[in-house]
């Protein structure tokens, strides 16, 4: 055809070449640097929810050593989850600002020495202060290691990418509570917090050996400092941040709606093994602490499984949508695999463990009561491993932030109806706690449904989502 006087003098450049442009910042590690990686993040992914793990067998001898409570040690519980909200949200902000190196490895420091002093704890207000400070260093695991996925997999193999991140991460809740609850019977809660300590220095050192900074280029606040009028007044100070600056996401409609599905889910969690050695302990008279923490061990097991499932099929769902459509996606094809657990196993699970406790016992009792476990672990990791992914999807350039805001809400609002678990049961009993846990859980659901009914509407309120 003969160019015209309407021919543009610049062809703009072709679907293709954007994308192949977009792809090329995921092809700066190759696939044995990114494995890697991702094996990095895992283990400091770890370190938090063994964190958490690690102290709830133990909670009946730490009480008896301290010369307290089991109410007064939950609310140790309370603190170390409140610290890791805190924690992540600041971890989110300086790794925007910073990148993931430094903040993983002033978070490993941190680790190192708060689990020391948890170890050398003899009073409740020492023993408050420094679980703060242990968890407030691992905090950075998963905020920050979401956004490492985002920064080096493409969309199509994000969900992948993260299902096997959460799945490794999620070892943590399979074999913390029987660690610690072994370390209990067999030698001293206080041994575990120690071995914590040397894992937060093992973290260290892999860090600063292994692992470069996976920013994507000139995309960290630094990097637009440096290439500002001010890098040429001299060398960079430090900048403080406001830690809850990543909360403000929480305006957009899809962020807030995952966030509340997520804490309702998760809540259920903790309903039901936050008692576990006064309900299912004392129901089946298991006075072993071993014993005790490997009764944790099929919720453990089901989070590890139910990540990486999810993550494949919400994968092949994104896709399958997305042909279907003719090459059109939305991010909330992704959410679609989370409406069964949320439906199902999740609410189900809570539900019938509590009734099961009061009206069945004997071996048949333990038995079902695990498996109602197992259910609880598959559900909840189905839907908070998606609902990352998805969060990364539609806030990809502030992925850490959007992890760290939706793990903050959520774990700060599970931080303080923790501290009433307890109490619930002991004036309600557990079939009531546990309903009120599956209603909220089934709320849960219909607020998910309605984000994917209605995310794309949802997203058009707000400035912010970049899909």
């Amino acid at each position: 055809m003969e160019p015209t006087e309407e021919t543009p003098l610049l062809t703009p450049p072709s679907n293709d070449e954007l994308e192949t442009k977009s792809d090329a910042v995921y092809d700066r590690f190759n696939s044995r640097e990114k494995k890697l990686i991702v094996a990095l993040v895992s283990w400091c992914g770890l370190m938090p929810l063994f964190v958490s793990g690690c102290f709830f067998p133990s909670v009946p001898q730490i009480a008896r050593d301290l010369e307290s409570t089991a109410t007064t040690i939950s609310l140790s519980i309370s603190l170390s989850i409140f610290a890791a909200a805190i924690g992540g949200l600041s971890a989110a902000s300086y790794s925007s600002y910073y990148g993931r190196r430094p903040v993983y490895l002033c978070g490993m420091a941190v680790l190192f020495v708060g689990s020391l002093g948890v170890t050398v704890s003899y009073t409740i207000p020492h023993l408050m202060f420094w679980r703060f400070m242990q968890a407030f260093g691992a905090s950075p695991g998963l905020s920050v290691g979401a956004g490492v996925i985002g920064d080096i997999y493409k969309l199509e193999e994000r969900g992948t990418a993260m299902g096997v991140f959460l799945a490794a991460c999620l070892l943590g809740p399979a074999l913390a509570p029987p660690a610690g609850g072994m370390a209990a019977h067999y030698a001293s809660w206080r041994i575990m917090q120690f071995i914590l300590g040397v894992c937060g220095l093992v973290g260290f050192i892999g860090i600063y050996l292994c692992f470069p900074e996976t920013s994507q280029p000139n995309t960290r606040g630094i990097d637009k400092w440096r290439s500002g009028a001010k890098s040429k007044m001299g060398r960079p100070k430090f900048v403080f941040l406001n830690p809850l600056e990543p909360m403000w996401l929480l305006r957009n409609p899809n962020m807030m709606a995952v966030s509340i599905a997520s804490f309702v889910v998760l809540l259920t969690d903790f309903v039901m093994i936050v008692p576990l050695a006064y309900t299912i302990g004392e129901r089946y008279q298991i006075k072993n602490d071993a014993w005790l923490g490997a009764c944790f061990l099929p919720m453990g097991i089901g989070n590890s499984i139910g990540s990486p499932i999810a993550g494949r099929i919400s994968d092949k769902a994104i896709v399958a949508w997305r042909d279907k459509r003719g090459g059109i996606w939305y991010p909330e094809d992704r959410l679609r695999s989370t409406l069964f657990a949320s439906a199902v196993l999740v609410p189900l699970s809570v539900l019938l463990s509590g009734w099961i406790i009061h009206f069945v016992d004997g071996p048949i009792g333990l038995a079902l009561n695990l498996l109602c476990l197992f259910m609880n672990g598959v559900g909840v990791q189905m839907v908070l491993g998606l609902s990352a992914s998805y969060l990364v999807d539609v806030m990809h350039s502030r992925s850490a932030e959007s992890v760290a805001a939706n793990t903050g809400f959520r774990s700060c609002m599970v931080s303080l109806a923790i501290a009433g678990i307890l109490p619930m049961i002991d004036q309600f009993g557990v079939v009531a706690t546990n309903t009120l846990s599956a209603l909220l859980a089934w709320i849960g659901f219909g607020i998910l449904w309605c984000t994917v009914r209605y995310g794309n509407e949802m997203r058009a309120w707000t400035s912010d989502i970049e899909v």
